[in-house]
């Protein structure tokens, strides 16, 4: 019988499928390998295995939070819809234009991403309006009429409209997408006046065929998985995981799948988020690593980071500019090819590579015995003594070592003159400062220093690599959170439903208009709240306003948070103020004597976040049972020590472990350090702690 107490999170990653099953304060969790060709698959596998050890019924399920790395990977590897643009005339090679800026400033041979939509399929119709939304060209429906019938003529699947200015006066794309509708009844439309309502005509074009390159896919998939689930005896609401954070309903999300693009990353914050406010902790390094990637971001306050626009597929690893711009909200975070099934190879320099190609699931690393043959940081892991052969993803894979082996010296050995444990030494150095580099480039654009901040660690890969990242980057503590492993996936089930409707409309307070912006906020606030109400019809919900403001002339903005009242009653002092005191934080100084100006108007609903329990933290008081020894390498000394092996499962509160050692459990290996201790918290954190 379903009971709305039994919650169960999914997430799609590139190697691993994770679920997570709760009921009460009781979970069960597993890992099965994601299967490309139906993902579905291997969800319904993780279902049966979680309510075989929870004694359940799928049927008992009562709800499901999903989320999936499927949409960025169909944009990184251009496995996308047929798909068509269809834009202002003059304005067709906007997305092959950019913005014109070089982030890679001395490079003459700079690699720019290639547009989603190659020239031929973009399309022009005359209209034009301008910049305060009036209508200098009024748009024919003959001339649409005749370009859509040139969409057919293709066989186009999926249409992007975008058009200059529509942010402020969508009449146009709507009239686009009706003719669209009545002559390609089976095409799906994307309108950039609903998906990304902003300014900057790169940035919007750019998110609106994105949406529309995916959603046949998407839509498909998303359908698919609520026949399977069904099919299963699972009849539950559905839900995503969405960028910004939050969840969003099925239908939402299939209309408007770009949303998705970060969500399994997203829940991974929250679940950061979540341990950083029992711990009572505002400065937190959150360390997501699974088996493709490793994702990076700063939570102040509890509350992770979060941006309006981010990039996909960067050409250059940390270079801003250098990807394809999505322009939603989203958690700002770093994600770099780090993951456990990263290839390695030897440069032209000679010098160990790492990412971002993965092994993913299929074939995986060489060590799954599935076909690959090429280096993958888990090769390494297992050749340095970090992985139990016997014990991996709680034995439902064994390790071959000398096939781990085998391809660190064809891969890198024998080109660099390095025996097997020289190659899987170097391939773990190089990835771990990757993953440095990347914390502190974050770091440093933010204006952070990050030996005041606490890592929080999860992910399948990433208590592994902690405690050499902790001392890369003279981080002194490490949480590394029980159901670590699936982390991403418990995070879905602590996020709120929430929806941010944001919307360009520029204004300087020299012309400041309460009117309109009352108004303005009032259709935000109940388009975001609507989206919520569609989610949970009766559940309370909080609004957050937000306005992004900039000297004039400035390239960027900055956000500034506005309470209910400043909101509901704006007037331009009260901007002007917190706009100086935003703007002092940042910078140290104002600038005198220029005026100010506001580009994008948001308002964020969600449903009140969960009350955490706070953690009655414990000092280590008894050493720790030792269940063996294994050989290990540490990094640090560059030398193999015997090294202790401890069960998680068998620490109680207070016990406490001293590195070297290896801390084990089914889902992941926490790596202690030789110059670190760990104590077992009450809530089950393992609290690492590095001498300074």
């Amino acid at each position: 019988m379903q009971s709305s107490t039994i919650r169960m999170g999914v997430d799609i990653g590139g190697t691993f499928t994770d679920v997570v099953l709760e009921h009460g304060d009781k979970s069960w969790s597993t890992k099965v390998l994601t299967t490309y060709a139906a993902p579905e698959d291997a969800i319904v596998d993780g279902l049966h295995a979680v309510c075989a050890e929870a004694g359940i019924a799928p049927s008992d399920i009562g709800q499901i939070i999903h989320g999936t790395t499927l949409a960025t990977n169909a944009l990184i590897e251009r496995r996308g819809a047929r798909t068509a643009l269809i834009t202002t005339a003059g304005f067709r090679d906007v997305i092959e234009m950019r913005t014109e800026s070089r982030f890679e400033q001395y490079d003459l041979n700079l690699n720019l991403p290639e547009p989603l939509l190659p020239r031929y399929q973009r399309y022009c119709v005359t209209e034009r309006i301008d910049a305060t939304g009036a209508v200098l060209v009024a748009l024919a429906r003959a001339e649409v009429e005749a370009v859509v019938d040139q969409l057919i003529e293709a066989g186009y699947e999926s249409i992007a409209v975008g058009l200059l200015h529509s942010y402020l006066n969508d009449a146009h794309e709507r009239m686009i997408r009706d003719v669209i509708l009545e002559k390609m009844p089976d095409a799906m439309v994307s309108i950039s006046s609903e998906v990304s309502p902003q300014m900057r005509e790169y940035e919007r074009f750019n998110t609106v065929i994105a949406n529309a390159y995916i959603k046949p896919l998407m839509k498909s998939y998303l359908g698919r998985l609520k026949g399977r689930l069904a099919s299963e005896g699972v009849d539950c609401d559905i839900f995503l995981m969405h960028s910004g954070g939050g969840i969003i309903s099925l239908d939402s999300a299939a209309e408007f799948p770009v949303r998705l693009v970060e969500s399994g990353p997203a829940g991974g914050a929250v679940f950061a988020a979540n341990i950083a406010a029992r711990y009572g902790l505002d400065k937190v390094l959150s360390f997501d690593m699974g088996g493709t990637t490793a994702k990076i971001c700063l939570i102040k306050n509890q509350t992770p980071r979060t941006s309006r626009v981010f990039e996909v597929a960067r050409t250059y690893r940390f270079k801003k500019g250098s990807g394809m711009p999505i322009s939603i909200p989203v958690i700002d975070m770093v994600e770099i090819g780090a993951g456990g099934g990263s290839l390695a190879h030897v440069d032209a320099m000679r010098q160990i590579r790492v990412g971002p190609e993965s092994a993913g699931s299929e074939p995986g690393p060489a060590c799954y015995g599935r076909g690959g043959d090429r280096p993958a940081v888990t090769d390494a892991d297992l050749v340095l003594g970090r992985l139990d052969p016997e014990n991996f993803a709680g034995g439902s894979i064994r390790l071959a070592a000398d096939k781990s082996r085998a391809a660190l010296l064809s891969g890198l050995g024998e080109t660099l003159g390095m025996d097997a444990e020289a190659a899987a030494f170097g391939l773990s150095e190089v990835v771990d400062e990757n993953m440095a580099n990347a914390a502190r480039v974050h770091a440093v654009e933010n204006g952070e220093d990050l030996s005041e901040y606490t890592m929080i660690a999860f992910g399948g890969a990433a208590p592994l690599h902690a405690g050499r990242l902790c001392q890369k980057l003279g981080v002194q503590r490490a949480l590394v959170p029980p159901g670590a492993g699936v982390g991403s996936a418990i995070g879905f089930l602590r996020a709120p439903f929430s929806f941010e409707a944001n919307r360009s409309v520029y204004m300087k307070l020299s012309d400041f208009d309460p009117d309109i912006i009352r108004k303005l906020l009032r259709e935000l606030r109940n388009e975001a709240t609507g989206f919520v109400r569609s989610c949970d019809a009766g559940a309370d919900i909080l609004t957050e306003y937000k306005v992004y403001m900039r000297y004039t002339g400035q390239g960027w903005e900055i956000p500034i948070t506005l309470t209910e009242a400043q909101a509901t009653a704006p007037d331009a002092a009260t901007f002007d103020r917190r706009f100086a005191e935003e703007y002092t934080k940042l910078f140290a100084r104002t600038v005198r004597g220029l005026d100010v100006e506001i580009t994008v108007w948001s308002v964020n609903a969600t449903t009140p976040p969960a009350s955490v329990q706070p953690v009655n933290e414990h000092g280590g008081e008894r050493p720790a049972t030792q269940s063996g020894k294994r050989r290990m390498l540490d990094p640090a000394q560059s030398t193999y020590q015997d090294t202790a092996v401890v069960l998680r499962s068998a620490l109680a509160t207070g016990d406490m472990v001293q590195g070297p050692a290896a801390i084990v459990e089914d889902e992941t290996t926490i790596i202690l350090p030789a110059d670190a201790g760990a104590t077992r918290q009450p809530d089950g954190c393992i609290d690492m702690r590095l001498k300074g």
